[in-house]
C-alpha cells in the first residue's frame, strides 16, 4: 500500500522548494532537479513507508540520491564503452540518417563477432543496465563468470576497433568465432 496523497501534498507544500534545492545541488541542472523531485515523489507514492512528514522527507531525499547515482553509473558505463566503437568516427561525425545507420551497422557487426555469452553480458550490463548479480541470475552463472565475460568482451571490442581499418587475418577471424 502506498503513501496517502494528502501526506505527499503536505510534504510538497511544506518542503517542496527545499527538495528541489537538494536535487539541484546533486545534479546541477534546474530542469533535471524538477524531474528528480517529481520522480522521487512518484516512487514514494508507490511504496509503503512511514506517514510522519520528517521520515517521508528523508525517504524522498534518499530516492533522489539513488536516482542521481543510477544516472551517473549509467553515464559512466556508456562513457567506458563508447570509445570502443569510435574507430570509424570520421564517417560518424557527419549529421544525417546515413551516419546513424552506419554507426548502428558498425556496432551490430562488432557485437556479432563476440561469442554469445560475452554479447549477452554486454547487452544486459550496458543496454539493460542490470547489475552483475542480476545478470548472473538471468544467465544462470556466477557473478565471477559475468565479470570475466564482460572483461573479455571489452578487450575483444578494443582489439576489433583498433584493427578495424586494417584487414583481418585468419587468426583474428578465428579468435572471434562464437564458441
Amino acid at each position: 500500500m502506498g503513501v496517502d496523497g494528502e501526506v505527499v501534498h503536505s510534504l510538497v507544500a511544506a518542503r517542496g522548494q527545499a527538495l528541489k534545492r537538494y536535487a539541484f545541488l546533486l545534479c546541477g541542472d534546474d530542469d533535471r532537479a524538477d524531474d528528480l523531485v517529481q520522480e522521487a515523489l512518484v516512487r514514494t507514492l508507490a511504496r509503503r513507508h512511514p506517514r510522519d512528514l520528517a521520515e517521508l522527507e528523508a525517504y524522498v531525499r534518499r530516492v533522489i540520491v539513488n536516482l542521481v547515482i543510477d544516472e551517473s553509473r549509467r553515464a559512466g558505463r556508456w562513457a567506458r564503452l563508447r570509445p570502443m566503437f569510435r574507430t570509424r568516427q570520421a564517417s560518424f561525425d557527419e549529421e544525417g540518417p546515413e551516419s546513424r545507420v552506419s554507426a548502428r551497422l558498425w556496432t551490430r557487426e562488432l557485437l556479432s563477432r563476440l561469442p554469445p555469452g560475452q554479447r549477452a553480458c554486454l547487452v544486459l550490463y550496458y543496454l539493460e543496465d542490470l547489475p552483475i548479480a542480476e545478470i548472473a541470475n538471468v544467465l544462470g552463472c556466477g557473478p565471477g563468470s559475468v565479470k570475466s565475460q564482460l572483461s573479455a568482451a571489452r578487450a575483444a571490442l578494443r582489439r576489433m576497433s583498433t584493427s578495424a581499418d586494417t584487414t583481418n587475418t585468419e587468426e583474428e577471424d578465428h579468435e572471434f568465432e562464437p564458441r
